[in-house]
C-alpha cells in the first residue's frame, strides 16, 4: 500500500463517525417527510448541548485510560443545586442578587465548583490512593444520586431565574446560546488537546502510563486534572441541564450516562485509552440526536432508540478493534 492510500485510508477511518452522520441525515431526509430543513436541524443541535458538554469531560477521562461513571449524577447535584439557590417554586430559595445578571456567574461558578470538587475527589482516590476507576466513579455515580433525593426530599425545583433562563430562550444565527456554549466548549478543548502539551501528554498517559512516566511526565498531576475537569464540565452541562428545564427534579438527567458513553465510544474515543478525538465526539453525539428525533417524528417507541443505540456502541466497539490492527499491520 502505497503512503498516500495508507493516510486516505486512515483519514476515512478516524473520520467515519462524519460520513455516518452525513448518510444517516441523507437518509432520514429522503424517508421522513419535513425532515429536511433547517428547524429540524437546529433542533438536533439544541437537543446536543447537554449530552454534549458531558461527553467532553468523560472523553478526556478515557482517552487518559480510565473511567468516570459519576459525570451524570454531578450534573444532576450541580443542577440542583442551582435549582434550589436560583428557583422561586417548589422548593427553590429564590435567592435576589443585585444586579439580577450576577446570578448567572454565581449559578456557574456554583455548578462548576460543585462538579469540580467531586472530579477532585474521585482523582485523589484513583490516583493518590490507587483504588479502581471504575469503583470509585460508580460508588460517586450512587452517593452522588443520593445526594442530590436527600436534599431534593424527592420534590423539584421551578421558575429558574430570568437572568439564567434567558441562556434558553436568546438565539444566535438560529440556536440557542445554550447550544453555543456546547459548540464553544468543543472547539476550545479540541484545540487544547490537539495544540497544548496537556492534551499530548494525556493521550501518552493513555497510550501507556509506565512510559510517560518515565519520560518524566508529572503523569499524577494530569490525571487528577483529567478528574477534575471531567467534573466540572459535567458540572457545566448540569448547569446547562437546570436552563433547559428551568429548574431540577430529583431523576433529572437519568440515562445521560448511557448515552455519553455510546457518544464517545462512536465518536471514535477507544476505551483503551490514547486514541480519540472530540470533534468525533461531537459528531457522535449529533448523531444520536439525529436519530432521536427521527424516532419522535416517526411515532416510533421509544424502546427503539435504545435498541439502535446499542447496535451502534456494538458496531463502534468492532469497528476500535479493526481500526487497532489495521493500524498495527501497517506499522
Amino acid at each position: 500500500m502505497t503512503p498516500r492510500m495508507r493516510k486516505l485510508l486512515e483519514f476515512t477511518l478516524d473520520n467515519l463517525v462524519w460520513f455516518m452522520l452525513v448518510f444517516v441525515l441523507a437518509v432520514f431526509s429522503a424517508l421522513i417527510p419535513n425532515y429536511f430543513q433547517l428547524g429540524i436541524f437546529a433542533n438536533i443541535i439544541e437537543a446536543s448541548s447537554v449530552l454534549g458538554v458531558m461527553s467532553i469531560g468523560l472523553a478526556l477521562v478515557i482517552i487518559a485510560g480510565h473511567m468516570d461513571l459519576s459525570v451524570e449524577s454531578v450534573a444532576a447535584l450541580s443542577a440542583m443545586a442551582v435549582g434550589i439557590l436560583f428557583c422561586s417554586a417548589g422548593i427553590g430559595l429564590g435567592i435576589k442578587l443585585t444586579p439580577a445578571w450576577l446570578a448567572v456567574p454565581v449559578s456557574l461558578a456554583l455548578a462548576l465548583a460543585v462538579g469540580g470538587l467531586i472530579g477532585l475527589f474521585n482523582g485523589w482516590l484513583i490516583v493518590k490512593v490507587k483504588m479502581n476507576a471504575f469503583i470509585i466513579t460508580l460508588a460517586s455515580y450512587i452517593w452522588v444520586r443520593g445526594i442530590v433525593l436527600a436534599v431534593s426530599g424527592g420534590r423539584s425545583a421551578q421558575d429558574l431565574a430570568p437572568a439564567i433562563r434567558w441562556f434558553a430562550i436568546q438565539r444566535f444565527i438560529g440556536l440557542p446560546l445554550t447550544a453555543w456554549i456546547a459548540i464553544l466548549c468543543f472547539v476550545l478543548f479540541s484545540v487544547i488537546m490537539a495544540k497544548t502539551p496537556f492534551g499530548r501528554h494525556l493521550v501518552m498517559i493513555g497510550g501507556n502510563e509506565t512510559a510517560t512516566y518515565r519520560a518524566g511526565i508529572r503523569v499524577t498531576r494530569y490525571l487528577i486534572l483529567a478528574f477534575v475537569l471531567a467534573g466540572a464540565i459535567a458540572g457545566l452541562s448540569g448547569w446547562l441541564l437546570a436552563i433547559r428545564t428551568s429548574g431540577a427534579t430529583a431523576n433529572l438527567g437519568i440515562g445521560l450516562l448511557f448515552n455519553a458513553f455510546a457518544a464517545v465510544v462512536i465518536g471514535g474515543v477507544s476505551l483503551k485509552g490514547g486514541v480519540g478525538a472530540l470533534p468525533g465526539v461531537y459528531a457522535g453525539v449529533l448523531l444520536l440526536s439525529a436519530i432521536n428525533t427521527a424516532i419522535n417524528l416517526m411515532g416510533l417507541p421509544a424502546v427503539y432508540t435504545q435498541v439502535i443505540h446499542g447496535f451502534l456502541v456494538l458496531a463502534a466497539v468492532l469497528l476500535d478493534t479493526f481500526k487497532t490492527r489495521l493500524r498495527q499491520k501497517l506499522a
